[in-house]
This record gives structure tokens, C-alpha cells and sequence, in this order.
């Protein structure tokens, strides 16, 4: 199929998803009503409940940036620091999220199970007289990386190119973009329908990883990763510079390929960020990388630091 016309499809395939949700949740939304009358008057409005002084204080003001609706992976679902995490620590931001490490964006886009919840987030803000400022999505990586990274490589002896570029085009410039084009369409028409507004949504590409071998918490046992440099090795790519340098390669890519989706017509409400060069692939490139896909407490804070800044750029509700 023409990489047009696959486009063109995609839209509706997400607006049709949405639909299948919003069906979904229509059924559940009138359980919900049948489940409120038959309880007591008393029981059918949330109550205002005195909380102690002390209590308040501990947590902090109830002011906030606003809020924020978060879909995605790893990137915002690690354990003690993430994006998320560190939107709400440190710029006050309050995140509702229903990301999930090691998801892929095919899933998201096709599996509904994220674009379900979202929906059920979207549905509990309203009740709450309560407008997300944004809609973050987080994916991608889990598509390229893992077990069958090495079949975007050709052998370090072949006299092919390193990457394969059929492979590359067929993973990035077709399964990974259609299956953005499809989540965005479907994120889109849940908004419109349910708040009755597009609301802005925010896309990244992943900075240069350095392929070192490292899975988290050392990947050992059943520990996630590495993620890249087995491929690398069966392939016989060993040393550590070319590694970065076709790493960068890759990242490139998908960067163009998510910029490119931004720039559609269709998405004008849709951000990306450049997350490139934000994090150290030098001699001190362990300060900024807890392991080959993700960043240190440190590195994810400059990573936040580009989320902040283009959420600082939104328009107000």
C-alpha cells in the first residue's frame, strides 16, 4: 500500500478505535448512572471533608501547573524517576497517567487497552470540572530495540550498509509512523468527542543511547535488557564508537519520522520535542544513562527540562 494512502488509513482506522471505546465506555458510563440511583441522595455528590492543617501542609499547596494525561512507556513508568514523576516534583504539574513500561506503540495504537483508560482518565477529570492542559504520549522505543534488533543490522564484514535500510524503512518510516498516525487520530477523536476540543499532545523522539550492554539494574537473570548490544555483537559490530555513531544514525531517523507526523495537517495540535544531544554519549556518559534506553535521576531531569519548556509554550484552557 502506497505510504499515502497506509496515512490516509491509518486516520480512520484511530477514528474508528475511538468510537469502539467510546461504545465501550458508554456502556460502562451507564452502569455507572444505574449504580448512583440506586444509591441514597446522600451518597450521590462527593462531600467536602475537614482535613487536618498538618496534613495539608505535608503535601503542599493545592495549587498546581495543571493538569496532565500521560500514555505511553518506560520513559514514563520507571521506577523511582521519570518524566512524569519529575513534572509533578518539580514543576508542580499534577499527572494522571496509563503508561506502562515495555509497551510498544503498536499496542497502544491497536491493542485499546491504554486508549481505554485514557478515556476513563479524560471521563473522571470531567467530572471533576477539570480540562488536561495537555495529553503526553511516550513510544517507540520498545518497537526498535530488544530481541529483534539485530535484524536491522547487516553483518560488520558484508559490504552492505550497517543498517539494512529496507528493515529500517519497513520498522520506522512504516509500522512504527502508521501506528503514531493511528494512536493520534484515535486520541484526537476521544478529545473531540468527550471535552469537545482538540487538546494539545505532545510527542518525543529519544535521545543517542550508547549501546554498552547494560540492562536495568545490570540486566541479570529476568531483568530487563540489554536491548541493543546483543544485536551488535552478533552482527559483529564491537566497538563502542561506531556503536554510538550508528546509534545516532537510527535516532535520527526516528526523530525525522515523528517530526514529519507533527507536521501533518491533521495534527496541528500535536508537538514534538527534540530530546536530541540532551544527554552526555561521552567518557561521562554513565552520569546521564542508567542503561542503554534509559536515563539516570540526573538525565531524566534534563529530559523533563524539554517537556517543561514546551509545556511553558502551550496556550492556556
Amino acid at each position: 500500500m502506497p505510504a499515502d494512502r497506509a496515512t490516509r488509513k491509518a486516520l480512520q482506522i484511530g477514528r474508528a478505535q475511538a468510537r469502539e471505546v467510546l461504545k465501550f465506555r458508554a456502556r460502562a458510563l451507564r452502569k455507572r448512572a444505574a449504580a448512583l440511583k440506586a444509591k441514597p441522595k446522600r451518597l450521590q455528590s462527593q462531600r467536602t471533608v475537614e482535613i487536618d492543617e498538618a496534613l495539608l501542609r505535608a503535601v503542599g499547596a493545592a495549587q498546581t501547573a495543571g493538569v496532565l494525561v500521560a500514555e505511553g512507556d518506560s520513559w514514563f513508568d520507571y521506577p523511582l524517576n521519570d518524566v512524569l514523576r519529575i513534572l509533578e516534583d518539580h514543576y508542580a504539574y499534577e499527572v494522571e497517567s496509563v503508561a506502562h513500561k515495555g509497551d510498544r506503540v503498536e499496542e497502544m495504537a491497536y491493542g485499546l487497552g491504554q486508549l481505554e483508560e485514557l478515556t476513563r482518565t479524560l471521563e473522571k477529570l470531567l467530572r471533576q470540572s477539570v480540562i488536561p492542559k495537555a495529553i503526553l504520549l511516550s513510544g517507540g522505543g520498545n518497537d526498535v530495540a530488544g530481541d529483534e534488533f539485530g535484524m536491522l543490522l547487516d553483518h560488520a564484514r558484508s559490504p552492505l550498509p550497517a543498517f539494512n535500510d529496507q528493515v529500517v524503512s519497513g520498522i520506522i518510516d512504516q509500522r512504527v509512523k502508521i501506528a503514531y498516525v493511528t494512536i493520534l487520530s484515535a486520541v484526537t477523536q476521544i478529545c473531540e468527542e468527550r471535552l469537545n476540543r482538540k487538546l494539545p499532545i505532545l510527542v518525543h523522539g529519544y535521545d543517542y543511547p550508547v549501546a554498552d550492554g547494560r540492562g536495568f539494574a545490570g540486566g541479570w537473570g529476568l531483568l530487563p535488557g540489554p536491548w541493543l548490544e546483543p544485536g551488535f555483537r552478533e552482527k559483529g559490530f564491537g566497538n563502542m564508537t561506531e556503536r554510538i555513531g550508528l546509534m545516532k544514525q537510527l535516532i535520527d531517523r526516528f526523530n525525522s519520522m515523528l517530526k514529519d507526523i507533527a507536521a501533518m495537517t491533521e495534527f496541528s495540535h500535536v508537538t514534538y520535542i527534540n530530546l536530541r544531544n540532551t544527554l552526555s554519549t561521552g567518557a561521562n556518559y554513565k552520569q546521564y544513562w542508567a542503561n542503554e534506553l534509559h536515563p539516570t535521576e540526573k538525565g531524566f531531569a534534563l529530559i523533563t527540562d524539554r517537556f517543561a519548556a514546551a509545556l511553558d509554550k502551550l496556550p492556556e484552557n
